[in-house]
Formats: structure tokens, C-alpha cells, sequence
């Protein structure tokens, strides 16, 4: 892959002399959702993981990254960054919080390092899936240089 190619996810990620393979999806459909993307790669549902970001009541911003076809618990997430309530953010604070854009937002490389939490499910998995900082690039790596990289904690933070 060309350098002027490379996301800032990808860019991190070499930083950190971290393993990752890139995955290329094809996107002018419009179809873009987590499950789609699973498909579209080949992928198992379970090891394809979306980025969601959220504010806590105090102020602060949280990362959660859970599997494409599951929904966030919202109490569980909240309690696991010790948050009374958080709420996702709006699609229009994407950019200005993370730098990447919705369907394209990798939990590698935002602007700022926030507390990023993990579903516990991603520990069973040999490899796992992640956006790779842009729409139509997915990056496959070993959940435990995930962890490491984004200095993530792992919970039970999807509703069942």
C-alpha cells in the first residue's frame, strides 16, 4: 500500500510495530453498516467489531468497541468507566471529537486517547476486525495489540 494510502489508524499502528492486515470493502452501495461489512469481507459477525463513542454525564468521552451485530448496554458501558449515564454522541461530533468520520471511525488514531472499553467477547477471538480509519478499510489484527495499542479495558458491555 502506497504511503499517501495509509490511514492514521495504519500509521499507529506501524508506530507501535504492531501486525495488522488490511481489508478493502466496496462501499459506493451505500451499505456501510457494521453486518454489511462483515459480509461484504467474508467475515464472521462475532470478529467484525464497530467503534461507538459516547459522552459521560460528567463531560468526558468513552470508546466502546463491540461486535457489528450486537447493541451496546448502554448501564453496563456506563458502569464499567464508572459513569452514572452515558449517551452515544451525534453523528455531526464524530469529526470534531475523533478526527474520522461515521462508518469510518477506528478506535486507533483519534485525536485525543480516550478511555477506550472493550467487549469481553473480543478475548475468545484469535484475530478480530476494526475499522481502519476510513470508509472501505477494515484492519485485522490480534485483539490483545488492539488492547494494548488503544490501552483499552475489557467488560461485558453488550445487551444480550
Amino acid at each position: 500500500m502506497e504511503k499517501d494510502k495509509k490511514t492514521n489508524a495504519m500509521r499507529m499502528l506501524e508506530r507501535a510495530k504492531i501486525a495488522y492486515q488490511t481489508h478493502h470493502y466496496e462501499c459506493g452501495d451505500g451499505n456501510i453498516d457494521g453486518v454489511s461489512v462483515a459480509q461484504k469481507l467474508g467475515q464472521a459477525v462475532e470478529t467484525v467489531f464497530k467503534t461507538l463513542v459516547t459522552k459521560g454525564a460528567g463531560g468526558d468521552y468513552y470508546v466502546f468497541v463491540i461486535p457489528v451485530h450486537k447493541e451496546l448496554d448502554r448501564k453496563a458501558a456506563a458502569k464499567s468507566v464508572g459513569e452514572k449515564t452515558i449517551e452515544l454522541i451525534r453523528v455531526d461530533e464524530i469529526n470534531k471529537v475523533t478526527g474520522y468520520i461515521r462508518g469510518g471511525c477506528s478506535p486507533v488514531g483519534m485525536k485525543k486517547q480516550y478511555r477506550t472499553v472493550m467487549d469481553v467477547s473480543c478475548q475468545g477471538l484469535s484475530q478480530m476486525v476494526v475499522s481502519g480509519g476510513k470508509i472501505g478499510i477494515q484492519v485485522e489484527l490480534t485483539p490483545a495489540d488492539l488492547i494494548a495499542v488503544t490501552h483499552a479495558t475489557t467488560a461485558a458491555i453488550t445487551a444480550e
